[in-house]
C-alpha cells in the first residue's frame, strides 16, 4: 500500500479540484485546480438574482485538466510516481445541482440546440428560482404525504431537486419535454468517467437522492407518482424515468473507461466511487463519528453529524435531511447549514467596498480582532441568502441594526461574523434539542484555515472549542478515502479515517468573559431570529436597540 494512491475530485461553486492522496497515511502529494470557463466565475447569471446555472461541459473538461495536472505535479514530488499507482477515484460536488439529460444520459446542454439555454444547463445549488415551487411541494406534502417532510426538516427547499425540476417544467416546457430525465452533478461525473450514463447502467448516490429528492426506502424510493402528478402530471410521468439504482459511497459506480484512461494517464478499469455532496465527503475527511459535528465553512456552510442507524433517532425540524448511509454506511447522516457565510463577508468587502478597495479581508480581520464582544453595539441576522437551517426559508433577508454615525467598516464586518456564529449556535442547539449530542466541533474549509477571528468568535459564541481538520481539502480527501475503501486499500471507512485523517494542533478555546457577553447578545439574536423568521413569535422589539446600547456602553467602560 505504500505506493498506492487515490484521487479525490471536488467540484465547488467556482472551480474543480483534484488531489492525489497516499492511502497509507492520507498525505496529499499533489493538487490541481481549474476555474470553470463559462459564466461569471463559473456561474451563469441573469437579471434575476435567484438564477444561478452552470454549463456541464465545464465539469468534464475540469476533470480531465485537473487529473492530468495533478498527476504531473505528483511526478515532481514523489520519486518514481506513475499514474498506474492510482487505484481509485472518488467524486464530490455541490448540491442540489441537477441537470436535464437525454435518452442516452448525456446532458441536454451538450446538444447544439440547447447549448445556450439556461434551463438546459445545471441548476446550481444556490439557484433559488423555484421558491414558489418549493412552497407548493411543502404544502402538498403537509396535506397528503407528511412523512416526506419529516425526514427533511419539515420544509422542502428551493435549493433542492424537485423544486428546480418543477420550475423548469413551468418556465421552460420545451426543455423539460426534450429531457428524458434529470440527474445530479454528483451522479453525472462518476457516470461519465465510467461510461454508465445510459439509464440501464446508471447508478445514483443516496446522498443526493435522500437529502434533496426525498428518496427513502421506507416509502419505496422517490416520492410516488400520484404525489408528483398532483404537482403536475408530467412530473408524475418523470418519476418512472428517475434512477433505478441508488447506492452509497462504499459502492463503485463503475470502472474508469479506456477513453478516460487515455485522456488522463490513469489505468483503465480502476473503480470510481458513487458520488456524494462535498459536505458529506468533507465530514468523512474530517473524521466524523457519533458526537462530532463537522462544519464545512465556505461561501455557505454545511454542518454534518452522524448517528448509528441501529439507534432511535427523532425527526429533527429544520434539518436538510436525515438519510441512512448518506455519509458513511451504517449511520444516519444528518445535514444542516447556513445559506451564506463567506458570501456575506465577500458581499461587505467586494460589493459594498467600504473605503473603496483599500480594505481587504485581511485588514478587516485585523481591525475587527481589536474589538471586544458587544463593543460595536451592532447586531446582524445572517440571512443575506435566506435561511437554510433551522427556518428553511429562502425569502428571508439580511438585517443590521445598531448603526450610528460613527459605525466603522470593521465593526460591521465583525457583526457579520458574529451573526454567522449565532446561526451556527442555533443549529447546534437544534441538534441537541432532539437528542443528537454534539461533543466536539471540527471545522474545515478556507475560512476555518485562514480566519483566526472567525474561529475565535465561533468558540466564544458557542462556548465550545473549535478544532480544525488537518487537511485543507477535506471534501476532496473524503472522496479519496471513499476511493480507497472501494479499491480495497482499507476494509471500511472507520479504518480508512483512522489512517488518513487528523486534526491540527491549534484549537481555538472559548474565552469565558467573551462567552458571557455573547450569551446576552445571543438572546437578542434569538429574539430577532424568531420575530422575523417565525409566525409564532409574539413579543415586543422596543427594547432591542437600547439593550445593544447598554451592552456597548458597559463593554467600552
Amino acid at each position: 500500500m505504500a505506493n498506492q494512491y487515490t484521487i479525490g475530485l471536488d467540484y465547488g461553486t467556482n472551480s474543480v479540484r483534484a488531489i492525489i492522496v497516499n492511502v497509507v497515511n492520507g498525505a496529499e502529494v499533489a493538487t490541481a485546480m481549474w476555474a470553470y470557463a463559462h459564466g461569471t466565475q463559473g456561474v451563469i447569471l441573469s437579471r434575476d438574482p435567484n438564477l444561478a446555472r452552470q454549463h456541464p461541459l465545464d465539469y468534464l473538461t475540469g476533470a480531465e485538466i485537473t487529473i492530468k495536472q495533478a498527476l504531473s505535479a505528483a511526478k515532481k514530488v514523489v520519486k518514481g510516481f506513475t499514474g498506474q499507482q492510482v487505484i481509485g477515484i472518488g467524486v464530490d460536488t455541490t448540491g442540489s445541482t441537477p441537470l436535464p439529460v437525454d435518452q442516452t444520459g448525456q446532458p441536454l446542454a451538450f446538444n447544439k440546440k440547447w447549448a445556450n439555454h439556461p434551463a438546459a444547463m445545471a441548476w446550481l445549488w444556490k439557484d433559488h428560482t423555484g421558491v414558489a415551487e418549493a412552497a407548493e411541494i411543502t404544502a402538498l406534502a403537509q396535506k397528503i404525504r407528511p412523512q416526506y417532510l419529516a425526514k427533511c426538516g419539515g420544509t422542502y427547499s428551493s435549493e433542492w431537486f424537485f423544486s428546480k425540476v418543477l420550475k423548469c417544467l413551468r418556465v421552460a416546457p420545451t426543455v423539460f419535454k426534450a429531457a428524458h430525465s434529470w440527474i445530479e452533478l454528483s451522479d453525472l461525473v462518476p457516470a461519465a468517467l465510467t461510461g454508465t450514463l445510459a439509464p440501464e447502467h446508471f447508478t445514483a448516490g443516496i446522498c443526493a437522492a435522500g437529502h434533496k429528492a426525498m428518496f427513502n426506502e421506507g416509502w419505496g424510493g422517490y416520492p410516488d407518482a400520484e404525489f408528483l402528478a398532483q404537482l403536475d402530471p408530467k412530473l408524475g410521468e418523470l418519476r418512472e424515468r428517475l434512477p433505478k439504482k441508488v447506492r452509497a459511497v462504499d459502492t463503485a459506480a463503475g470502472r474508469l473507461t479506456a477513453e478516460w484512461a487515455k485522456k488522463t494517464g490513469l489505468t483503465a478499469g480502476i473503480p470510481v466511487a458513487v458520488g456524494a455532496f462535498d459536505a458529506h465527503t468533507g465530514a468523512i475527511g474530517a473524521g466524523v463519528k457519533p458526537g462530532t459535528l463537522v462544519k464545512i465553512i465556505g461561501t455557505s456552510t454545511c454542518d454534518i453529524s452522524v448517528k448509528a442507524s441501529t439507534e432511535t433517532l427523532a425527526d429533527v425540524p429544520g434539518l436538510c435531511g436525515i438519510v441512512n448511509g448518506s455519509v458513511v454506511p451504517g449511520y444516519f447522516g444528518l445535514e444542516a447549514g447556513q445559506s451564506a457565510v463567506g458570501d456575506i463577508f465577500n458581499w461587505w468587502v467586494n460589493y459594498i467596498q467600504p473605503h473603496g478597495e483599500k480594505l481587504s479581508h485581511k485588514v478587516l480581520d485585523e481591525e475587527a480582532m481589536k474589538l471586544k464582544p458587544g463593543e460595536s453595539g451592532l447586531m446582524a441576522l445572517d440571512w443575506n441568502n435566506g435561511n437554510r437551517t433551522i427556518l428553511v426559508d429562502q425569502r428571508l433577508t439580511g438585517l443590521l441594526i445598531g448603526q450610528t454615525l460613527y459605525t466603522t467598516p470593521a465593526e460591521v464586518y465583525r457583526a457579520l461574523i458574529e451573526a454567522t456564529a449565532y446561526g451556527a449556535l442555533t443549529i447546534i442547539n437544534r441538534f441537541e434539542e432532539y437528542g443528537v449530542k454534539i461533543d466536539e466541533v471540527v471545522n474545515c474549509g478556507g475560512i476555518a484555515e485562514k480566519s483566526a477571528i472567525t474561529m475565535q468568535i465561533y468558540a466564544d459564541v458557542t462556548g465550545r472549542p473549535m478544532k480544525i481538520s488537518r487537511s485543507a481539502q477535506t471534501c476532496a480527501l473524503g472522496s479519496a478515502i471513499a476511493a480507497a475503501v472501494i479499491a480495497g486499500a482499507h476494509k471500511d471507512f472507520a479504518t480508512a479515517q483512522k489512517k488518513m485523517t487528523g486534526l491540527k494542533a491549534k484549537i481555538y478555546q472559548p474565552n469565558p468573559r467573551a462567552h458571557k457577553v455573547y450569551q446576552e447578545l445571543y438572546a437578542i439574536y434569538k429574539e430577532l431570529h424568531d420575530a422575523f423568521g417565525t409566525q409564532e413569535w409574539q413579543g415586543n422589539l422596543h427594547g432591542v436597540m437600547k439593550q445593544l446600547i447598554e451592552i456597548r456602553e458597559r463593554v467600552r467602560k
